[in-house]
């Protein structure tokens, strides 16, 4: 991957002064240079070329932010560049009820979500049972635009709520059913959430009211909002925050970002329409699980199984035709010794065709260690699953979880780390950012129409993390001639 246009910006951090000027002919020489000696010859149409008004920061001397060019030419056919600069999707659905709805009908009778030691749905009778909450939260006044906080264990019911609220018009707030009750309670407040579907133990029931929270979920009249479109906010996921005292982040996603997404993941995991049964182990409550995993799973028509555990986990593979199994680098990890000596007792693991690993983008700043997978632990997912087709595909939540990817689908390595990231793709677009950026090293940057375009309330720090469309990851990485990222040391 040649490195394309070059940007004079400042770093991410503090205030932005504009200049009425870029940088000086030496320095942009230099750049040149540099990025040539890297990568060898260029198209006329890469060479770099500096913009008006560059970024300079108070603090610091101007840098480079060099921008990576899309070479994933399969995706590409299927994407054309808007007029902000961003690759995105034509003839997608206005909105993701629309989508969703459209594969009810396809395959109403086919189980949607299946409960190890709990309950199971068709499409049908999920999108019957959704529609009944949503008609349930209009008869609470709750309608467009509105916030309802989902705050409950992975399962059934929690598929049911999401949906719900989704059908409602309202925009569901993810909230980690694990999270500390203190800082649950922060992140519901942070949302102005309006209303709560959570957990049996703590009810439902709306935010700005002493009433009565009930137990179940709400019941009404089956209803369904199907007005919003594509740039409507859609989905309110908190990003886990840089340390313990610190409360976690809420990322605006919208109707085109989580269709995007969607879209991205079937086409890079090739996953079939003949009725994968997918055991989803990533939380429902991270864009790894919602919006790459279960809302992907859903647009094929397949079935979205949830285990808790090693044993629950054990039995969804014996009893539920689990075929594919999504989980991030640690939970892998953890299940792996467990099912070793499952398989030697003959747990069939030989039907596993298909394993999604995420890896997630370090939090900014000063976050704890990222998932990485060494060889000792790919060997190993190797042999507790020899027939499987292996992905990797990391991203932040601020990407809708995904960005890079690595796998059958996603572009060939020989020499595979724990450093791998993976290769851009689904319209994710690169850039390097820092003074080694043009000869392939800095702090990665991500557009794309997967990317979020803001944070929920928190504009300074949408300053500090996106220059135009392009969001700072915080991840210092590499990319190489073949366009492989690589995490730097």
């Amino acid at each position: 991957m040649q490195a394309g246009t070059i940007t004079t910006i400042g770093p991410a951090a503090g205030p932005p002064l504009r200049t009425a000027a870029g940088p000086s002919a030496a320095a942009e020489s230099a750049t040149a240079a540099a990025t040539e000696a890297e990568y060898g010859d260029r198209a006329a149409d890469s060479a770099p070329r500096n913009l008006e008004g560059p970024c300079r920061r108070a603090d610091s001397s101007a840098i480079s932010l060099v921008e990576f060019p899309l070479a994933d030419t399969a995706s590409a056919a299927l994407l054309s560049r808007g007029a902000d600069g961003i690759l995105r999707y034509g003839n997608l659905s206005p909105a993701l009820t629309e989508l969703l709805d459209l594969q009810v009908h396809a395959f109403a009778d086919r189980e949607a979500v299946v409960e190890v030691g709990g309950g199971r749905l068709t499409y049908r009778e999920l999108w019957h049972s959704a529609s009944r909450v949503a008609g349930g939260l209009q008869e609470h006044g709750i309608g467009y635009g509105d916030r309802v906080a989902v705050h409950m264990p992975p399962g059934v019911r929690w598929v049911q709520a999401f949906l719900g609220a989704l059908l409602s018009g309202a925009v569901p707030v993810l909230v980690h059913h694990g999270m500390p009750d203190g800082a649950a309670e922060k992140v519901i407040a942070d949302s102005d959430a309006d209303f709560v579907l959570g957990s049996a133990q703590r009810g439902c029931g709306a935010t700005r009211s002493d009433g009565p929270r009930s137990a179940d979920l709400p019941d009404g009249a089956a209803f369904i909002d199907d007005g919003a479109a594509l740039n409507d906010l859609a989905l309110l996921c908190y990003t886990d925050g840089a340390d313990a005292n610190e409360l976690p982040t809420g990322v605006e996603l919208t109707n085109e970002n989580l269709l995007s997404a969607i879209r991205s993941m079937v086409a890079a995991l090739d996953l079939p329409t003949d009725g994968m049964r997918n055991l989803v182990l990533q939380p429902l409550a991270h864009a790894g699980g919602c919006v790459d995993q279960l809302l992907p799973t859903f647009a094929v028509g397949g079935t979205v199984v949830l285990a808790q555990g090693g044993a629950g986990v054990a039995r969804a593979i014996a009893g539920e035709g689990v075929d594919t199994v999504a989980a991030n680098t640690r939970i892998l990890a953890g299940l792996l010794p467990e099912l070793a000596v499952g398989r030697a007792g003959g747990l069939p693991t030989d039907r596993v065709v298909r394993i999604s690993r995420s890896d997630q983008c370090l939090p900014v700043p000063g976050g704890a260690a990222a998932d990485t997978a060494g060889q000792d632990f790919l060997a190993e997912l190797c042999q507790v699953f020899p027939s499987a087709r292996q992905w990797s595909v990391w991203g932040a939540t601020e990407t809708s979880g995904i960005g890079l990817a690595l796998g059958p689908t996603a572009g060939p390595v020989g020499d595979v780390d724990d450093t791998v990231l993976g290769f851009p793709f689904g319209g994710t677009e690169l850039a390097l950012c820092g003074p080694r950026a043009a000869s392939g090293h800095g702090e990665l940057l991500c557009r794309g129409p997967n990317v979020s375009r803001r944070y929920w309330k928190d504009p300074q720090r949408t300053a500090d993390r996106f220059t135009g469309t392009w969001f700072h990851t915080g991840d210092q990485v590499s990319i190489g001639r073949d366009g492989l990222v690589r995490r730097s040391a």
